[in-house]
């Protein structure tokens, strides 16, 4: 038998959630087969077998988190010619077991599938103890529906934690006059009007922040507590885009922003956005961000400051454009971090970007 483990599907993953089971107990697996659908942190991925056999038994279901390292299910490759009657547990359990003089067979495992685990062991040699009294409680009057987070949910929440709690940040706003660059946009899809293309004012966004990261490049950075503490200044320009999708917020990212068209900024993020819809994205999609957009003026919302998204520097907040009183303009605030970005340098690239917004042909040359 071979137990299979929950795999590590990408770098910041502790834990996984069985999506679908491809295969059920007794269906033959052949290396290369899908056999599960896991949701990570980051994305819902395919899993596939390595080994050729038998599926004997699913220990984790559908829709139950396991963690990295843990069996998931066991394989039956006819390494076990008699098949007898087998306790699960792991080695250490099964020495500490015959050093105590426990009988595995009398202990009731907690694990997954009913695999025995330490913790069975010490309860197991704990006498009998009395029931304590529970009072009933008070039952809510807000009438709650639970919602239990998901893997991606779970991640959003530790990773803006770790961001909201360790980060030292600041906010600078700054706006634009978009009119010319509104009227622009209208003109590249008209010309675009037979390829399908169409250019919204979020990859005009894009386009603009990556110049003018490449004009700040102190902004395009991340913090390294290595010794007295680094910047990490990278040479290549990765803008994560801000995605509200099924499972929450993701962040898939448009790579090398600075060199790319906007037409080809638009297909990409198109791409992303219909992936992140679908739950289709992979941790590929969503590494290696250098800095992050978070635009909410498709909802109306006229200015807000967003979370820095670790370990990025900064994050750039968009709303709305508005009349004021006769021109259109954009408001847009950028959370920095502190420890590597200076308010004088922040104020730097959102000038720039503003030089950009307001010339936009200097955004599509």
């Amino acid at each position: 038998m071979i137990d299979i483990l929950m795999p590590r599907l990408s770098d910041t993953m502790t834990e996984g959630a069985i999506s679908t089971w491809h295969k059920k107990p007794g269906d033959r697996v052949s290396p290369g087969d899908v056999l599960v659908d896991i949701e990570t942190d980051k994305a819902l991925m395919e899993y596939e077998a390595y080994e050729a056999g038998t599926l004997a038994e699913i220990l984790i279901p559908e829709g139950r988190n396991a963690p990295i390292g843990a069996p998931i299910a066991r394989l039956d490759d006819g390494s076990d010619d008699i098949r007898p009657e087998r306790i699960a547990a792991t080695p250490l359990v099964r020495r500490l077991a015959r050093e105590r003089g426990i009988d595995l067979a009398a202990v009731a495992g907690s694990g997954p599938g009913g695999r025995i685990i330490r913790a069975d062991l010490e309860t197991s040699r704990e006498p009998a103890r009395e029931k304590p009294v529970t009072v009933p409680a008070r039952p809510d009057q807000r009438e709650p529906r639970s919602v239990p987070f998901d893997p991606i949910r779970q991640a959003v929440a530790a990773r803006l934690t770790e961001s909201g709690t360790t980060v030292p940040t600041f906010t600078a706003t700054a706006s634009a006059d978009v009119e010319d660059l509104l009227a622009l946009r209208a003109q590249i899809n008209e010309a675009h009007a037979d390829t399908g293309v169409k250019v919204s004012v979020n990859d005009l966004l894009v386009r603009a922040v990556a110049l003018a990261l490449r004009a700040h490049p102190g902004v395009n950075a991340s913090y390294s507590p290595e010794g007295r503490g680094h910047t990490l200044i990278h040479r290549r320009i990765h803008v994560g885009i801000a995605v509200a999708s099924p499972a929450g917020l993701v962040v898939p990212v448009v790579r090398d922003a600075d060199r790319a068209t906007v037409t080809a900024i638009s297909t990409a993020a198109r791409d992303l956005a219909g992936r992140a819809a679908d739950r289709t994205l992979t941790a590929a999609d969503m590494s290696d961000g250098t800095f992050t957009v978070s635009n909410l003026g498709m909802y109306g919302v006229e200015h807000f400051t967003a979370i820095i998204n670790p370990p990025q520097g900064a994050i750039l907040a968009v709303g709305a454009a508005r009349p004021e009183p006769t021109r259109r303009r954009l408001r847009y605030t950028i959370t920095a971090d502190h420890r590597i970005i200076d308010g004088a340098l922040a104020a730097r690239f959102l000038a720039t970007l503003t030089g950009l917004l307001e010339h936009p042909l200097r955004v599509v040359a």
